[in-house]
């Protein structure tokens, strides 16, 4: 039995090297929300674009290619997440644009400056209020302006529900507590067009399954370590023994649940997309 004092909740650390292993498979729903967001309101100027939770800023520069004179700040809370990004991709763009990365909380993050895009790559899932923050943000938009972002969408599926049990079984529950189920915050996809809709937006919202094939061993589990692991890392932090313990349960788990094929182990993955254009 491992230790049974009570972790408190705490900020995941985050591991940029691990997140960007699967980096192809991550950046598909950015691409996917980026070539549904319509013209932004800049015409004669570099138009103002804001990153919330840029994480390594890997989709962040890629803002660049669609808006090349844009100026763009990544905002992340994760210091190692900022200072990779800011390491590969800060300064000037291809375009004559600029990147910029600063530390902020998207839990309480309110525009200080008028901005064309307000955008958000797989990151509100870990903000609990996120969408009581759709007013302000709309509100720091300029007029045609844009919200969008995507969130996974996959918290009932095996990989996330199979976490959960686990945390709560009586070897981890005192120390994990609700680690392995951190996202019951996110909206169903008419919830967030209703209140986008509300807001006075031209709402687009929709879903969207991946079903993701990914290469070897044990390659879920390679997965959930950069995102949905965080948190039980985190609170396990340098006790070796618990962590290869846990992992090897949960890794045990997943393999019943994604036995490989011929060709990989097919990983479904659900996303939820919003489009949330400001009237004119």
């Amino acid at each position: 039995m491992h230790s049974v004092e009570t972790a408190a909740p705490s900020a995941p650390t985050w591991d940029p090297q691990q997140y960007l292993r699967h980096s192809g498979h991550r950046t598909r729903p950015f691409l996917d929300l980026l070539a549904r967001i319509p013209h932004l309101p800049a015409q004669d100027r570099p138009a103002r674009i804001a990153d919330l939770g840029c994480g390594p800023g890997n989709v962040t520069v890629l803002l660049a290619d669609r808006w090349a004179d844009a100026h763009i700040t990544g905002f992340d809370l994760s210091p190692d997440m900022l200072e990779r990004a800011g390491k590969d991709w800060s300064g000037t763009t291809r375009g004559g644009g600029w990147i910029d990365f600063r530390p902020a909380d998207a839990a309480h993050w309110t525009p200080t400056e008028p901005y064309d895009l307000i955008v958000s790559n797989a990151a509100l899932q870990w903000v609990p209020n996120h969408p009581e923050s759709f007013a302000a943000w709309i509100d720091g938009l300029r007029p045609g302006g844009t919200l969008a972002f995507q969130v996974p969408g996959n918290f009932t599926s095996p990989s996330h529900a199979l976490l959960g049990q686990l945390c709560e079984t009586p070897e981890w529950r005192a120390r994990l507590g609700d680690q392995g189920r951190r996202f019951v915050h996110i909206l169903d996809a008419s919830d967030y067009l209703t209140r986008l809709t509300d807001l006075g937006c031209e709402t687009d919202v929709w879903e969207t399954t991946y079903c993701q094939l990914l290469q070897g061993e044990d390659p879920v589990l390679d997965w959930v370590k950069g995102t949905a692991l965080r948190p039980v890392l985190t609170a396990l932090g340098d006790d070796q023994e618990a962590v290869d313990a846990f992992l090897g349960q949960y890794r045990d788990l997943l393999r019943e649940a994604y036995p490989p094929g011929p060709y990989g182990t097919v990983f479904p993955f659900r996303r939820i997309f919003a489009v949330a254009r400001k009237s004119s």
